[in-house]
């Protein structure tokens, strides 16, 4: 009985074990080396590989990049995410096909996706820039410009992960209790007054988890800048290369480099532990300011207890002593009694 959960729950951890923390820990070896592609593993040269990818410019324009994508993909999914659920979460006819409906992109694979993508952004003959010179706007170099180049992937992002967002938001807002909604029908709130005043709060955390959770999947963005152009490596002036991308030119691109690649995913996976404290810190705070709080001194309290014990102890029935039966007055056996 006490060793069978452990047993139960094992596969998991080994599983994790395997493919997690091994690799996790043969990276950080590999980043204290100096680990060639073609020549293997050289000598130790400790955090020299982190000092030298801290020190290339390059390193710091990429997350530059990594966080603007971010920016850029993140605010606008969160926002259609939630407008899609709370339209979602209406008396709508064939709900089960619309809800899976918004699914289909996350589906599609990356790679289909950012091809796709790739052709209606292209600058001379993509759709995109045919639209806009119809409404009369000069096309737009989105393999020449930096922001526009952001804005492209990160249309890719929203197309591919805002359906999924949106199906977590529905089952926070299912959770909501239906008497807020009729109590503010009551008392006379529309449905942007509900939205704002009633649902927004009630999935603050969830919309938090959501955020967080996305900007860890930006960090780790590849595979739409990987197949935004030909090359695959951010341009010619790296103008999109993310910091996974920059990784990849790394160890396995230009350098051969697998140290300093090792390096770059060790400072990355940093990033992501920090910004999982901040999500973790956030959640607690709110999960602190969502709790009762008790508005009486411990002394008060202590007296209350002591009050409800006395009263708890008279209540109780007093014992009695069984006593021999008086012979009632008026009853005679003997001429003696009378």
């Amino acid at each position: 009985m006490k060793l069978s959960p452990y047993l139960y729950v094992s596969p998991f951890f080994i599983l994790f074990a395997i493919t997690g923390l091994f690799p996790l820990a043969y990276t950080a070896f590999v980043s204290l080396h100096d680990w060639n592609l073609l020549g293997g593993q050289g000598d130790y040269v400790g955090l020299k590989n982190f000092a030298d990818v801290l020190a290339q410019p390059l390193f710091w324009k990429s997350l530059v990049n990594t966080f603007s994508i971010f920016v850029l993909s993140s605010v606008p999914q969160v926002v259609l995410a939630i407008t899609i659920a709370a339209l979602l979460d209406q008396n709508l006819r064939a709900a089960t096909f619309w809800r899976m409906g918004v699914l289909v992109p996350y589906v599609v694979a990356p790679v289909a996706v950012s091809m796709i993508f790739g052709r209606l952004f292209a600058d001379q003959y993509g759709l995109i820039n045919d639209i806009l010179g119809v409404v009369g706007i000069d096309p737009v170099a989105w393999h020449g410009d930096r922001l526009a180049s952001h804005v492209a992937i990160a249309t890719m992002v929203n197309f591919r992960w805002t359906g999924y967002n949106a199906l977590i938001f529905l089952a926070a807002m299912q959770a909501v209790p239906r008497e807020l909604y009729e109590a503010a029908v009551i008392d006379g709130a529309g449905r942007a007054r509900q939205f704002f005043s009633i649902t927004i709060p009630q999935i603050r955390a969830t919309i938090i988890f959501v955020v967080i959770t996305s900007t860890i999947g930006g960090l780790q963005i590849f595979d739409e800048v990987r197949m935004f152009d030909s090359q695959g490596i951010g341009g010619p002036n790296k103008d999109w290369m993310t910091t996974v991308v920059y990784l990849y030119d790394t160890a396995w691109g230009n350098q051969k480099n697998l140290g300093r690649g090792a390096a770059v995913a060790w400072l990355l996976f940093l990033i992501i532990i920090v910004l999982g404290m901040i999500n973790f810190l956030i959640t607690q705070r709110i999960a602190r300011s969502d709790a009762p709080k008790a508005k009486i001194s411990r002394r008060q309290t202590r007296a209350v207890i002591a009050a409800r014990r006395r009263s708890a102890a008279a209540a109780q029935p007093h014992p009695t002593t069984t006593e021999p039966a008086a012979t009632p007055w008026h009853r005679t056996t003997t001429g003696e009694d009378r």
